[in-house]
């Protein structure tokens, strides 16, 4: 079939035949599928959706665009997490290290920012140096070394994603089941890993808004692992409010180290403990979640996790020294604040109005080729919960470019509720599907 029918016959709503699927995104990757051609293929599985045959297929056919990696030269399991995206989610940056430290080889392959949510490659960018293009030759060499290694999609590996990833970003199909779980499993599943830990989002930050949609992704994701032979693990946290105090890509290398300084806030530790803690279980270096705890927390202790992030560092390019000295990590030039319009608690967040404040200032994309400002961002003063009094700060913005910032602030201001009473707390792990 041609391109053209094919996008007609899912349109439709018709079946996709799995040979057909595995031609279509083969002559996408090879540019002979034009971006076009695959954008209107999407919008049609946005609204007509995959079914079970066929999504199987789709997440084939994009882990075979390219080289699935061979990682048994590192003898250990090999465990890696992924979340499908928040705002203020840095929780790659810790967890990499601090699961590492605890003897889990983690080979990651991450993505850039996605619509209102940030991208581990563009946070680990802002660390002067760091390099996440690294051949898979390295890459191979870094996770039998050192424990860990960072990059994003190459030409080898998973290369149909590479191109439909920023593809749905600017096409308004991002937010589409079969399209995330085919994205996420085959750039993970291309690898080398032998099982995974997802963070499926939950909320108004999160691409999945309810419990029961985040559900559904989780447990198409961990069918499509079962199906390739791989233990998957889903827990699905809260992003009803932005994680951690740091929004923006510098700030957020910041808010990370801390964490491994047993510095961070509350529920941003948390997160990265209990999504750490699970792949330690998978990785056999603990048989429970407690006892995985209580090694993430020697691991800090100790600094053991610290000085792995140092090596992770140093192996990929970036200067270790800017995980002591924040000034050499990129700094905005100026900052001013959004202040509370009246007494009393912040009642709620609304989490993609804050995503969305952060790409309008410079931290996310608006177009696939917009560049990103590593310093600019924001800092959460007062989240959901805590009270506040007239004219106080609330949120505290870092810009290079004064041009945005009026229309930032009011994107903020609107983001924020304020009430008489303070809501009851949201917890932060909503479920766990295995």
């Amino acid at each position: 079939m041609q391109p053209y029918e094919l996008i007609k016959a899912k349109r439709d709503g018709g079946r996709l035949d799995p040979s057909d699927i595995q031609a279509f995104i083969q002559a996408y990757t090879a540019g002979t599928v034009a971006d076009y051609q695959m954008a209107a293929m999407c919008m049609a599985i946005f609204f007509k959706g995959l079914d079970a045959r066929e999504l199987g297929a789709w997440a084939r056919a994009m882990l075979n665009s390219g080289e699935v990696l061979d990682l048994s030269d590192t003898p250990a399991i090999k465990v890696d997490k992924h979340s499908t995206g928040g705002v203020g989610d840095k929780v790659s940056l810790s967890l990499a290290p601090l699961a590492a430290a605890c003897g889990v080889p983690v080979p990651m392959i991450s993505g850039r920012g996605l619509g209102h949510t940030g991208g581990t490659l563009d946070k680990l960018e802002s660390i002067p140096g760091f390099r996440v293009d690294l051949s898979t030759a390295d890459y191979r060499r870094l996770v039998r070394e050192v424990g860990c290694c960072l990059i994003g999609q190459t030409a080898q590996v998973a290369p149909a994603d590479k191109k439909l990833y920023a593809l749905r970003d600017v096409t308004a199909t991002v937010d589409c089941i079969p399209l995330i779980a085919s994205s996420i499993m085959s750039k993970k599943l291309a690898e080398g890993i032998d099982a995974l830990v997802l963070d499926v989002k939950v909320g108004s930050g999160a691409f999945m808004k309810t419990a029961d949609d985040a559900r559904v992704l989780a447990r198409t994701m961990i069918g499509l692992g079962a199906e390739m032979n791989r233990k998957v693990v889903a827990l699905l946290t809260d992003m009803d409010q932005p994680l951690g105090r740091q929004v923006g890509n510098a700030l957020e290398v910041r808010e990370a180290v801390d964490m491994l300084r047993g510095e961070a806030p509350d529920d941003y530790t948390e997160i990265t403990y209990a999504l750490t803690a699970e792949m330690l279980v998978l990785g056999k270096k603990a048989a429970t979640v407690e006892e995985a705890r209580e090694k993430l927390r020697r691991s800090v202790e100790d600094g053991s996790a610290l000085r792995k992030l140092k090596e992770i560092v140093q192996s990929q390019g970036g200067d270790p020294r800017s995980i002591d000295d924040y000034s050499l990590l990129p700094t905005a030039k100026a900052t001013t604040d959004v202040v509370a319009p009246r007494d009393g608690f912040v009642t709620g967040i609304h989490t993609e109005g804050v995503g969305l404040a952060a790409v309008a200032l410079g931290a996310g994309r608006q177009r696939v080729d917009s560049r990103i400002d590593p310093a600019v961002g924001f800092t959460l003063l007062k989240k959901v919960g805590e009270p506040v009094k007239q004219g106080e700060p609330v949120v505290q913005v870092h810009y290079n470019d004064a041009a945005p910032v009026a229309d930032v602030k009011a994107r903020l201001l609107a983001a924020y509720q304020f009430g008489d009473r303070a809501p009851a707390a949201r917890p932060l792990v909503l479920d766990r599907l295995e």
